[in-house]
């Protein structure tokens, strides 16, 4: 594990100059400005972050970033989470005051931790002490984690997990390849879970999930994944209740062939038409880049991707709107980080370039959250949060 962990952070040093590493919320001496955002049923806007001290805290704006309230410091018990790069808190709001706080607490080993979680009955208000999500408690990896409601109030906690490569490594085997995807479900807004579900075999070891709704008023899954015998491309599952591990839907078909984590997740969004727009990083032809594209309800692809109108895009959120489609990147122009837009009123079908912000200071991947049929972009530097309505 730690080897081919030394080759994801080797990957991860090369992928960029050091300028833009040093953009990065995760290089080494900078700040972890990493956050989670979602909008509350009463309209405000919450990001949950840490401080320079590494606490965690919750902000919330009622006027759509112009201005906030103070920090609050949310207790957890002695944790220090992650909050870097495609390691970050979440929030999310579900039916009845419920709302999640969720993130990975680095173990004493590298590359290991466990996915903690704190909730509240009451909109935010209060919240409980830290508790862990998972059955396993292992010294292993349990990473990366996204949660989400569901339309039914079923809380769903999805993230990488290597007790399946550490098995099969302790019994002598080295036919398995990278992670694994485990997820659970909580029907009372994380008071309990049911066990842990292995989702799928093979996954990369380092990279964020997307989760979306779907039609049936589920969730559906995307994530990087291995597929024989080393192409990282991406892998799409629905996350239905009960649902046990199947072999995932491929979504993309780049064939990128690299014995490493490249430390980069996909973004991922229904499309008022059906199925879905994606969004993710990978090298296809020996060109690499952020790309879009079409994915049926299934998962599959549909059409050519499309590459970004920007050659060095990275970290790339989607997100839509009825026929309003917003993708979101930052990329580094060789003397500061840019923050771009790329805009669609048609479903995907013709996009306009936009200019949001620039830095030269540490910052964060940026961030799309909905409220209604507005979609808004946020982007954290150690300036603050700035906050961009892009729709409508």
């Amino acid at each position: 594990m730690v080897s081919l962990m030394l080759r994801c952070l080797w990957m991860l040093a090369i992928a960029l100059p050091a300028a833009a590493q040093h953009a990065h919320g995760g290089a080494r001496g900078a700040p972890q400005l990493a956050i989670g955002a979602a909008f509350a049923p009463s309209g405000e806007l919450w990001i949950v972050g840490l401080d320079a001290q590494s606490r965690l805290f919750v902000q919330t704006s009622a006027d759509e970033g112009r201005s906030w309230s103070a920090p609050r410091e949310i207790p957890t018990g002695g944790d220090t989470p992650a909050a870097a790069g495609e390691s970050r808190p979440k929030i999310a709001f579900g039916p009845d005051g419920r709302v999640v706080i969720a993130y990975t607490q680095p173990q004493a080993l590298p590359y290991t931790g466990l996915i903690r979680m704190l909730r509240s009955t009451d909109g935010g208000r209060s919240f409980s002490a830290p508790f862990t999500v998972h059955r396993d408690r292992q010294v292993i990896t349990h990473r990366f984690e996204s949660i989400a409601f569901d339309a039914r109030g079923t809380l769903h906690t999805v993230w990488v997990d290597k007790r399946d490569a550490e098995a099969s490594r302790a019994a002598g085997r080295r036919d398995y390849r990278g992670a694994a995807i485990y997820r659970n479900e909580s029907a009372d807004g994380g008071q309990s879970f049911g066990p842990d579900i292995k989702l799928a075999d093979s996954s990369c070891e380092c990279c964020r999930i997307a989760l979306a709704p779907s039609p049936d008023g589920g969730l559906v899954a995307l994530w990087r994944h291995v597929f024989a015998p080393n192409q990282r491309d991406h892998a799409f599952a629905a996350v239905r209740e009960r649902a046990t591990a199947s072999q995932p839907v491929r979504a993309t078909f780049d064939r990128w062939a690299l014995d490493a984590c490249p430390h980069h997740g996909p973004g991922l969004t229904p499309s008022s038409t059906g199925g879905y727009h994606a969004v993710w990083f990978g090298e296809k032809d020996g060109i690499a880049g952020v790309r879009y594209g079409r994915l049926g309800a299934d998962g599959t692809p549909r059409g050519e991707a499309r590459r970004l109108p920007d050659p060095q895009a990275e970290h790339a959120d989607v997100l839509g709107a009825g026929t309003q489609l917003a993708i979101v990147w930052r990329s580094f122009d060789g003397q500061a980080t840019r923050w771009r837009a790329w805009l669609s009123a048609d479903d995907g079908e013709h996009f306009t370039l936009k200019e949001l912000g620039r830095s030269d200071l540490d910052n964060d991947h940026p961030r799309l959250v909905r409220r209604g049929e507005q979609i808004y972009a946020l982007w954290r530097t150690t300036q603050g949060i700035h906050v961009e309505r892009l729709v409508p």
